[in-house]
């Protein structure tokens, strides 16, 4: 049996709409209590309210810390209206019944992301809230929950249309969604005093995201699948703005973010265009422009249908350099007023301005991959390379230009699946082989391809991802005209693999960090 609401709990730190909310319930007859600097806003703007206080008869005190944490607030959400038992002990200890209860909790997330402070932090943790949160979530037969002000209009409908009532779906449905909310702010507390502590730099648990709505369907069509963004987030591909195009799959998000992850870390203006995960062409310029033209023609025929992205603003001239080619998403940080005029007539092009993430969230920089049972964590391969330390194996230095090349080659591969094998050219890829069981596949593949598409490889740099097992590797790339060779080092074949790079004369930097990307 469901009731009208006669009674609601107000007690938020976002006041997004609040007052048009307040002044509903009012008008249907609802009674207002509310809390502190809500009371204060709905007083200031003649809303009739009580204060908590006034209903509990005990005040607010230590700093507002102690304020809803009473037995007239927590039995008044956890009754049960059809429990006679219930009802007796209320009516005997003066117990008013909450009908409603609307709560946004403290902002433990953007606080996180402007102070270190500890004590700050600290009286960011909300207690009370959670606790109604979670009362009125699990009377949810009875008491209907709202933690995001986007609801509100929901609630008001259903109002209207039920006499006064919210109908059990709605309970439902918000009940789950308010739990969700108390289990990301939670975990986001947790893994914060984890690493205050210094307990153990994992962390404890993953649920730091929000159901952000489904997507069409997942890899392939008989899947679902869902965006969630990070509760603390900022930046990247999950909180990038869609200035147009069709609705973005699952596959268009998992591109985009393989392609903004590459061009977000560059500081020269730079194009990566990506296929099935992987770059099919990067390359860096004096514009963006530039650096498109020579991305492109790393492997124009796999840029057909690509992912594209660059770090700086898309300006006409980018737009007249793509020209018909046809692409399925474009990220960058900014579009210009003209460039998007000309881009609109590409109805089916998604287009999305993304930034670089800036939350300070202990959360972020953890990749999470789903295994039969359980997953697997780890950090994401983002740590500052020191070019520095690199070693020349051969004893042939390179020079400023072939060193800048190498660079790029090295950061491409961490993006390309492996086995991987980059070949840059002039500030440019110009072949890559990704993802065979064997690396020397890997570069013969890149070689090919490089060769397929009209490049010169002589003189070009190959970057690969992890040791050569073998020589093999280098007497191809020596056979294609390659003279550099970046890679990790490692291998119990070192010395073999050197003598054959000293042998054709080629320069060999050891990086000592491998990066492989399965």
């Amino acid at each position: 049996m469901s009731h009208p609401i006669r009674r609601a709990l107000l007690s938020v730190s976002d006041k997004t709409g609040i007052l048009d909310f307040a002044r509903f319930l009012v008008q249907h007859g609802v009674e207002l209590i509310s809390t502190g600097g809500t009371a204060q806003l709905l007083r200031d703007n003649d809303v009739r309210v009580r204060d908590v206080s006034e209903l509990t008869q005990f005040p607010e005190m230590m700093d507002g810390r102690v304020k809803t944490l009473h037995p007239l607030v927590h039995g008044g959400l956890l009754a049960v209206r059809d429990d006679h038992a219930h009802m007796q002990a209320a009516m005997e200890h003066g117990i008013q019944m909450i009908d409603l209860l609307v709560v946004n909790l403290y902002p433990f997330e953007s606080t996180l992301n402007t102070t270190a402070d500890r004590d700050v932090l600290i009286e960011n943790i909300d207690i009370g809230g959670p606790a109604m949160i979670r009362a009125a979530a699990k009377n949810h037969h009875d008491v209907t929950v709202v933690v995001d002000p986007s609801d509100y209009a929901r609630i008001m409908q259903s109002m209207q249309a039920h006499g006064g009532e919210v109908d059990a779906s709605a309970r439902r449905q918000l009940a789950a969604k308010a739990y969700a909310r108390t289990a990301a702010y939670d975990t986001l507390v947790s893994s914060w005093l984890s690493g205050v502590a210094q307990e153990s730099p994992w962390p404890p648990y993953l649920l730091d995201a929000q159901n952000a709505g489904a997507l069409r369907y997942g890899e392939n069509p008989h899947q679902a699948a869902a965006l969630y963004q990070r509760v603390d987030g900022k930046g990247g591909i999950a909180h990038a703005q869609q200035l147009q195009g069709k609705e973005l799959s699952y596959n268009n998000l998992a591109d985009a973010d393989a392609a903004w992850q590459i061009v977000a870390t560059l500081a020269q203006p730079a194009v990566a265009i990506i296929k099935h995960a992987n770059p099919c062409g990067v390359a860096v310029g004096e514009h963006n422009t530039a650096a498109f033209a020579r991305a492109l023609a790393s492997d124009p025929t796999s840029a057909f249908g690509g992912i594209l992205a660059t770090n700086r603003v898309v300006e006409a001239s980018m737009v007249e350099a793509i020209g018909s080619l046809f692409l399925e998403v474009i990220i960058a940080p900014e579009v210009s007023p003209q460039a998007q005029e000309m881009l609109a007539a590409k109805k089916n092009l998604r287009v999305l301005i993304a930034q670089p993430e800036t939350h300070q969230s202990p959360l972020a920089g953890w990749m999470v991959q789903a295994i039969s049972g359980g997953y697997l964590v780890q950090q994401q391969d983002n740590a500052a390379m020191n070019h520095e330390a690199w070693k020349c194996a051969t004893g042939l230095e390179p020079t400023a230009a072939v060193l800048d090349d190498a660079r790029l080659a090295f950061h491409v591969v961490k993006y390309v699946k492996s086995n991987a094998i980059v070949l840059v050219k002039n500030h440019a890829t110009i072949g890559i082989g990704a993802g065979q069981m064997s690396r020397v596949d890997s570069v013969r593949i890149a070689i090919e391809k490089a060769h397929q598409h009209g490049h010169d490889t002589h003189g070009a740099v190959l970057a690969s991802d992890a040791f050569f097992p073998f020589a093999d590797n280098v007497e191809l790339a020596a056979a294609a005209g390659i003279t550099t060779l970046v890679q990790p080092g490692g291998s119990m074949r070192d010395g073999e693999v050197t003598d054959a790079a000293v042998k054709h004369g080629m320069t060999m930097l050891l990086t000592g960090r491998r990066h492989f990307k399965h």
